[in-house]
């Protein structure tokens, strides 16, 4: 038992700080956001609403000025202020926002907030053991290559959500009549409205799909639903 402790106690951990994590999250965001209110999106949001069985999708502003949109680990859904103000600057278009939405939408739909607790916990649990047992062969080394192979891990579980969220999205934006050519030519503007460096890492320590991947993987699933006897 005593061998396990390091391990139980780190699974602890992380359970603790995951939802240190949620709460200080969810503070934030109750005090730096306002429910979302512009006609056009809204006409957008009630189609994927209607499609949804749902009465409305309530999406809020976050007033920070980094391009994103989120997730909150208690299902609302957050577009940035930044990523508004592109939309009001006409360098987005309403569909290719509702694509984040629907994207989003798709985060909560499958569980992946849920999930990241298990994940987050369950990899500083196993971080530890490796670390021990690596440690034993090559000392103060071993700490190091634990942290870098629970990287890769991590950054694997996050693509697959991003490639699960990509697929809700596509259905849903279908089933609306918005179709997958917004969600695909937004993909195509995110390097250049992030200002991020598509050159930056390579893809196994990257927590996003590369753009052409995405796009690939959404119209792989077009045609298959395409095909005769599919359904979205």
């Amino acid at each position: 038992m005593i061998k396990f402790t390091p391990i139980l106690l780190a699974l602890l951990y992380g359970l603790v700080m995951y939802r240190f994590s949620v709460w200080r999250t969810k503070r934030t965001l109750d005090s730096q956001s306002t429910e979302l209110a512009d006609p056009v999106l809204k006409g957008l949001m009630d189609r994927m609403a209607a499609s949804l069985d749902l009465k409305r999708i309530r999406v809020n502003i976050y007033e920070i000025d980094p391009v994103n949109g989120l997730a909150a680990p208690d299902g609302r859904i957050f577009l940035t202020r930044g990523f508004y103000r592109k939309y009001k600057a006409g360098e987005v278009t309403a569909e290719e926002l509702a694509s984040v939405i629907a994207h989003e939408l798709g985060h909560v739909a499958l569980g992946h907030s849920r999930r990241r607790m298990i994940d987050f916990s369950g990899q500083n649990a196993l971080r530890t053991a490796l670390a021990m047992i690596l440690s034993r062969y090559i000392p103060f080394v071993g700490a190091f290559v634990a942290n870098f192979l629970m990287s890769l891990l991590a950054a694997g579980l996050s693509r697959k959500d991003e490639y699960e969220a990509d697929a809700y999205a596509s259905a849903l934006l279908v089933k609306s009549g918005i179709g997958t050519a917004p969600q695909k030519s937004l993909f195509k503007k995110l390097e250049t409205l992030t200002g991020a460096n598509g050159a930056a890492a390579p893809v196994w320590l990257m927590s996003h799909p590369k753009t052409a991947e995405r796009i690939a993987a959404i119209e792989a699933n077009e045609a298959r639903w395409l095909s005769p006897g599919q359904d979205v």
